[in-house]
């Protein structure tokens, strides 16, 4: 008999502020923007009806607000698992990338030629980021086997989850298989994470 699987769709946060202006946030907070609380009234409504039970989210304001919004229409019990925040990007926060290219282009290099191992200064690497999300993701699998759950999370959880189930190196020259704004769809079964589908739209 097969294992039973725990169905996972991931989603990014709402637009902030902090987002429209192309700053690092990290694990600092910045408010959504009126264009990001409406799109996630949206997305809400266009997931209304797919199945799912229960709906996982960072604890940072800006997950629990998108998470909050997303349910005025789904109406799902909603938890907060603080192992799915951002990556730390340490002294990099509050700049942007432009900012940090001027100011110090051979460490922002150096860094990007990394891979997995990309840490900015003080912060935390890409395989700590992941190490932490997949347990999130296993924990709460274990815990509620066999349902649908949604999870509202950041670019950089999507990124190291879906990076490494589709065995990437997390270099520039690979690009990004994410588009913005969709949702990505993982199971979980026997503690072993596999990839279903990329991109499917919010809309």
């Amino acid at each position: 008999m097969s294992a039973a699987r725990t169905l996972f769709g991931l989603m990014r946060h709402a637009q902030t502020e902090w987002n429209r202006d192309k700053i690092i946030q990290g694990q600092s907070e910045s408010i959504l923007t009126p264009e990001g609380r409406e799109a996630a009234k949206g997305w809400g409504r266009a997931l209304a009806g797919r199945g799912y039970q229960r709906i996982i989210a960072s604890d940072l304001l800006r997950t629990r607000n998108t998470a909050a919004l997303v349910n005025e229409t789904l109406q799902l019990p909603v938890e907060y698992d603080s192992r799915l925040r951002e990556q730390d990007w340490g002294r990099w926060v509050g700049s942007t990338v432009r900012e940090l290219r001027e100011k110090d282009p051979a460490a922002v290099a150096y860094q990007e030629a990394m891979g997995w191992e990309f840490r900015p200064p003080g912060g935390e690497n890409r395989l700590e980021l992941l190490e932490r999300s997949m347990n999130a993701l296993l924990d709460a699998a274990e815990r509620y086997l066999g349902e649908r759950i949604l999870v509202v999370c950041h670019g950089g959880v999507l990124k190291a989850v879906t990076h490494h189930l589709l065995a990437m190196e997390f270099l520039p020259e690979e690009g990004n298989p994410l588009m913005p704004y969709h949702l990505h769809r993982v199971a979980a079964a026997g503690g072993v994470l596999t990839l279903e589908k990329l991109n499917e739209p919010l809309t």
